[in-house]
């Protein structure tokens, strides 16, 4: 069975466990998900089952939304509620400042992941290897902030939405907005996911792959019969001849090629297209 959604994860539950689940709903072994979110956030995942599990490098989803909500004053090593260690009562702030330090967010950040996040450590997760008690060091990294909207501000909580590239961990935003605001402590007490790219949750419906791409469709002019039966392509006999990644519509089923130096190579052959 191949198909294509997306699904909604509650929060208190990891991404994989959340995948089991769904194996046993739609009766599938093989499946898969795109962009791991932790335990402590919900939202959006984008799950393959069948051929179509191999799509996610191909598909168009970035950038990413968030929201958020961010308890000023509370100290938690995970930087969310899972952890809370003391809450410090601090000053209400202006809706001014805040507005002010929220869309101080936008445009290139360095920062430190978080070591409770689902950043991957030699095959192990970051958040696994805290709970564990083990020394976790992280690399900085670069996230593009595209936009960012104040929702509302309840002090002591600050509610944000943030549009980010992909690979951004929005609870390091939370921290930014804490050192930024001139205070110690800041944790998530909520994190939703509600979109990747141009994919949101609608129920699990199935998705049309053809619109879910991010590689332009090429035409092939030859003879049907070699793409049908995944035989080598002549470069002259595509529409599209420069270098990259194309998709090729086959009827019922698509290719994925790739074009380098004139040499044209499947990355995918016959991903049906056909759902159930």
């Amino acid at each position: 069975m191949n198909r294509l959604f997306v699904a909604y994860k509650p929060s208190g539950i990891g991404s994989n466990l959340f995948l089991s689940r769904l194996k046993r709903k739609y009766n599938n072994k093989k499946a898969g998900f795109s962009g791991t979110l932790d335990p402590f956030a919900k939202g959006v995942l984008i799950i393959g089952m069948g051929s179509h599990t191999k799509l996610f490098r191909f598909l168009d989803k970035t950038p990413k939304k968030y929201r958020a909500t961010l308890w000023l004053g509370a100290k938690s090593d995970s930087l969310d509620i899972e952890m809370i260690e003391q809450v410090d009562i601090l000053p209400a702030f202006s809706d001014d400042t805040i507005l002010e330090v929220v869309k101080s967010l936008e445009g290139t950040l360095e920062y430190t992941p978080p070591i409770f996040s689902a950043k991957q450590i030699n095959g192990q997760r970051a958040y696994d290897l805290a709970r564990a008690g083990k020394e976790v060091v992280l690399n900085k990294i670069n996230s593009t902030i595209y936009e960012t909207q104040l929702l509302h501000y309840r002090h002591p909580f600050v509610t944000f939405e943030a549009t980010v590239s992909e690979g951004s961990y929005i609870r390091s935003l939370g921290q930014i907005i804490v050192t930024r605001l001139g205070v110690e402590h800041g944790s998530l007490s909520a994190l939703e996911r509600l979109s990747e790219g141009v994919f949101r949750y609608n129920g699990e419906k199935v998705l049309d792959i053809k619109k879910s791409l991010n590689i332009p469709r090429n035409s092939y002019h030859g003879d049907f019969e070699n793409l049908k039966y995944g035989r080598v392509l002549a470069l002259e006999d595509l529409e599209i001849q420069k270098n990259g990644h194309y998709w090729l519509d086959n009827g019922d089923n698509i290719s994925i090629i790739k074009i380098e130096d004139t040499t044209v190579t499947y990355e995918l052959g016959r991903i049906y297209v056909s759902t159930c």
